[in-house]
């Protein structure tokens, strides 16, 4: 994250843009998370890390307002708030992309760039206003530097990475402050995951949007995150500057925790 991004503080005179007290989530006898301690900057790229049922899609959730904390507050611009429904979320300015991206294979870019939120225009009849879309969505994605044939092209037509491009800009496309990608690399080859990690990369500049990555391959973390977190068993175990840490320190610690957890099956 550069100086000036750094130094851009939300109201409060706090440059958090999204914050995490003590959040907990349980479902009847199984917790998920317990006391969860976290925060995003403005303008930052964090990593979420950890092994399969360490909290982190239960985490995602709660962030996206599909579930609630059984306990704890979130703070947005150092304010707290109770995220009622995903919807409620986007409101916020929070938009997540799953892994599976939630794009129409059978319509155009432009027409996935407007799902949902179609650009008409008429009077009592109403019409779609194809040519306004098909207009700011070439206008959006050269604006963040993302590269199709064609609006017009079919979404099945285009690569997975720009698939996931397309996905991305429309989040952002929606004035998102707090953008969610859930492995957004996943089963892409090396140039499509780095056209991912360069689009990442560029809305981080701009400062005006923070990420929040789940991810698996410690190497495009590196990359792209400004932060590391590591969630082992709910809990948020280790929260450290990329340029603090290494590969290797990440890889030792998840070896630990698969040998401590081997343990007792090899004891039995």
């Amino acid at each position: 994250m550069s100086e000036s991004q750094s130094q851009a503080q939300a109201p409060g005179g706090t440059d958090e843009v999204l914050r995490g007290e003590h959040l907990s989530k349980r479902f009847g006898a199984v917790t998920a998370l317990q006391d969860v301690n976290f925060r995003l900057r403005r303008g930052e790229v964090l990593a979420l890390l950890g092994d399969n049922g360490a909290g982190k899609s239960t985490l995602m959730k709660i962030l996206t307002g599909y579930q609630q904390p059984s306990t704890g507050q979130l703070f947005m611009d150092g304010k707290p708030v109770k995220l009622e429904s995903v919807g409620h979320a986007r409101e916020c300015g929070i938009e997540t992309v799953y892994q599976d991206l939630a794009v129409v294979s059978g319509l155009s870019v432009f027409r996935n760039m407007f799902l949902r939120r179609e650009l008409t225009r008429g009077g009592f009849l109403r019409i779609l206003d194809d040519r306004t879309m098909r207009r700011q969505a070439a206008e959006h994605l050269k604006n963040i530097g993302v590269n199709v044939p064609s609006v017009d092209v079919e979404i099945a037509k285009l690569s997975g990475g720009q698939r996931q491009a397309v996905a991305v800009a429309r989040a952002v496309y929606t004035k998102a402050r707090i953008l969610l990608l859930d492995e957004p690399t996943a089963a892409m080859g090396v140039r499509e995951s780095a056209q991912i990690l360069d689009l990442i990369k560029r809305l981080r500049d701009t400062g005006e949007v923070s990420v929040i990555i789940v991810a698996h391959n410690y190497a495009q973390v590196f990359d792209v995150c400004d932060r590391v977190n590591l969630l082992q068993n709910g809990r948020i175990t280790f929260d450290r500057e990329t340029r603090d840490t290494s590969i290797q320190e990440l890889t030792d610690i998840v070896v630990n925790e698969y040998r401590q957890a081997r343990q007792p099956a090899a004891a039995a």
